[in-house]
């Protein structure tokens, strides 16, 4: 009797999924990340290979997430995953406006220095982070698994910032999220390259910047060819006037204001990112000599970005920065 029963509740099993068209669970497809490879199911086991190439094993997509860098927690909330914990919660309101934090998120912390304790005590089943501190990663793996990005690749940018997205969204499964995301992306890339051509700037040359003072020493830093903005900008059919030099990762130079003298085509538009209410070209070089001597000064063509637009973020920052840019041309 035990066999015949298990063999009709079998029977059984079979005709019902039959009834709905098919005899076996779907299977994910593995999607692409800056690292490695990543396979599983949406419910089941999932295979990661971050950027140190090394394999994660989830048991099932993680639900409860830390998150030690701000470009990663925008797109898990971005995916519809809130995390429990993230660090400078405060600086990510103020910088990072495209994917709200609930106040529920815990704050573990600096970006730089996080806390162990902090992590531990919210139990998380998954942390991701960007460093190159074996260390700090050998701690984090002691509470739970850790996938690590390298959050910047100023050879391809966009293409690496498209594969973290996807990766996380293979770790917390949320795959057609992530698809959607790209997708509206590319949408408003596309839009505004067209509304850029319409306006006759197609080509035009841009610089973007942000800046800091020390004392009565202001340092501009640069975002050159390669640095995620400048990769938005380029898709849209824009030219990033600063050749100056750049670090190989962020695409980012350093300069002062004498530097700014090598922007010298009159049609270069200047942008530029002061989100903490701290302004050094409206404020800092309101009465500088060299500052207004500068073409796109001379010119009214410069433009300070809506606060909180996140220029190492993901698709939703990606978004804001390239609309950003429309609105400057085309107001």
């Amino acid at each position: 009797m035990p066999l015949l029963r298990r063999a009709l509740v079998g029977l059984i099993a079979v005709l019902a999924l039959s009834a709905c068209g098919t005899t076996e669970a779907p299977v994910a497809e593995p999607a692409a990340t800056s690292g490695g490879t990543a396979t599983g199911t949406p419910a089941g086991p999932i295979t990661l290979t971050d950027n140190r190439g090394k394999q994660i094993t989830l048991d099932r997509p993680a639900t409860k997430v830390v998150g030690l860098e701000w470009g990663e927690v925008e797109m898990l909330v971005s995916l519809g995953v809130m995390p429990v914990g993230a660090a400078d919660v405060k600086g990510y309101g103020t910088w990072v406006t495209a994917a709200k934090l609930d106040p529920s998120v815990k704050d573990v912390g600096t970006r730089q220095e996080p806390s162990v304790d902090s992590i531990a005590a919210l139990q998380p089943d998954l942390i991701v982070m960007e460093t190159d501190d074996v260390q700090l990663a050998g701690q984090m793996e002691k509470i739970a698994p850790v996938i690590v990005f390298k959050g910047s690749d100023a050879t391809r940018n966009l293409d690496r910032m498209r594969e973290d997205l996807k990766l996380i969204a293979t770790a917390v499964g949320k795959t057609a999220e992530a698809d959607k995301l790209l997708a509206d992306l590319d949408a408003t890339l596309a839009d505004g390259k067209q509304k850029l051509a319409a306006a006759g700037v197609a080509g035009k040359p841009f610089a973007m910047a942000d800046g800091w003072k020390e004392g009565s020493t202001i340092s501009v830093r640069m975002f050159g060819r390669g640095a995620l903005v400048s990769d938005v900008a380029e898709q849209m059919g824009l030219t990033n006037a600063w050749t100056g030099e750049v670090d190989k990762v962020w695409g980012l130079g350093t300069t002062d204001v004498e530097g700014l003298t090598a922007l010298k085509n009159a049609d270069t538009r200047f942008f530029y990112n002061a989100s903490d209410g701290v302004d050094v070209f409206a404020d800092g070089l309101a009465s500088n000599a060299i500052w207004k001597s500068l073409p796109f000064v001379e010119k009214r063509q410069v433009t300070k970005l809506p606060d909180g637009i996140w220029t190492f973020g993901g698709p939703l920052s990606c978004k804001q920065y390239a609309e950003a840019l429309v609105k400057a041309y085309t107001a």
